[in-house]
């Protein structure tokens, strides 16, 4: 017979000699194959048993069990450590990559349930002043729904963005879009305790720098619903509403944000509400694309989200 020396192929396929077997279809041992990828990956026996928590005697028996079942050598022994030979150039991307894929999938299960994403992306103001406090117990509940939450200023697009759900505040009409109901959220202006001692009446606030938003009339509405007409609006405008209670909190001028949203900031006593007069100019939304088919994931996220708003939480 003449020398079978293995010739390297592709990832799925080693040759001896000019028969070809497929290398799952060897039924190699697991844990060999394990401890040749980590020993390979670190050129080091002894750096394999500590990852692999056995012994560097374990790891350099299994590699040699492997080398046997295979007929080739996947190491040269050097004098100050290991080189790979062909056979195992070729072998250790493949394994690196199914060992990577498995442990991707293991790492999803949950309490014997594979865990399902589900990306939300929620208004500032509403990620943090309503929905982030009560995570916690949606998580609790729902420990097979991996919640991977975002951010936006109420510009999105579900479908660019790879999003399950958005949550938005407006009329609720956006094209190619299903929208649930949520909360309303009336806005009344809020300002820092300095600013609120020398406000009387609606009519002092003719004389404060009025923060403003990238909706112009919410400030004409809400001086409309004082009765009042509007002064000259000068202040400057934030493109988000957590900036813009963040500049109140700090004395820079008067807000109008719903305090339903920064209730935080208004027991603690960083923001005072100076009068009761409110506006109504829209609410949040639960929104999805009509094209997409509800996961499990987000027929869990929607009856705990519209429940929490229907009990008042």
């Amino acid at each position: 017979m003449g020398d079978a020396r293995p010739v390297r192929c592709s990832k799925q396929t080693v040759i001896f000699g000019a028969k070809p077997q497929k290398i799952w279809g060897m039924n190699l041992p697991l844990n060999a194959l394990r401890a040749f990828e980590a020993s390979a990956r670190h050129l080091s026996f002894t750096l394999a048993a500590t990852e692999l928590h056995v012994t560097q005697s374990a790891i350099s028996a299994q590699v040699k069990n492997l080398e046997q079942r295979l007929g080739a050598p996947l190491f040269r022994r050097l004098p100050r450590g290991l080189a790979l030979t062909d056979e195992g150039l070729a072998l250790l991307p493949m394994l690196s990559e199914s060992f990577a894929r498995m442990g991707a999938i293991l790492s999803q299960f949950e309490k014997g349930r594979l865990r399902e994403p589900l990306t939300v992306a929620a208004v500032g103001t509403y990620a943090v002043g309503w929905l982030m406090p009560r995570l916690p117990a949606f998580r609790r509940d729902h420990p097979f729904v991996d919640l991977r939450l975002m951010t936006h200023n109420n510009r999105v697009n579900l479908a660019g963005e790879g999003l399950d759900f958005a949550i938005r505040f407006g009329d609720g009409s956006w094209h190619g879009t299903q929208a649930e109901p949520l909360q309303q959220a009336p806005l009344t202006p809020v300002c820092a305790p300095q600013i609120a001692q020398r406000l009387r009446s609606p009519q002092d606030l003719a004389g404060e720098t009025l923060l403003r938003s990238y909706r112009a009339d919410e400030w004409p509405q809400w001086f409309a619903a004082a009765g009042l007409a509007p002064p000259m609006l000068r202040g400057p405008v934030f493109d988000t509403s957590l900036a813009m209670a963040s500049a109140a909190v700090q004395g820079f001028g008067i807000a109008l944000l719903p305090p339903s949203m920064f209730t935080a900031d208004l027991q603690q006593g960083r923001l005072v509400q100076p009068f009761d007069v409110q506006i109504a100019h829209g609410r949040y939304w639960l929104t999805w694309l009509k094209s997409r088919s509800p996961s499990a994931a987000m027929g869990e996220f929607r009856a705990w989200l519209v429940g929490e708003v229907v009990d008042g939480g």
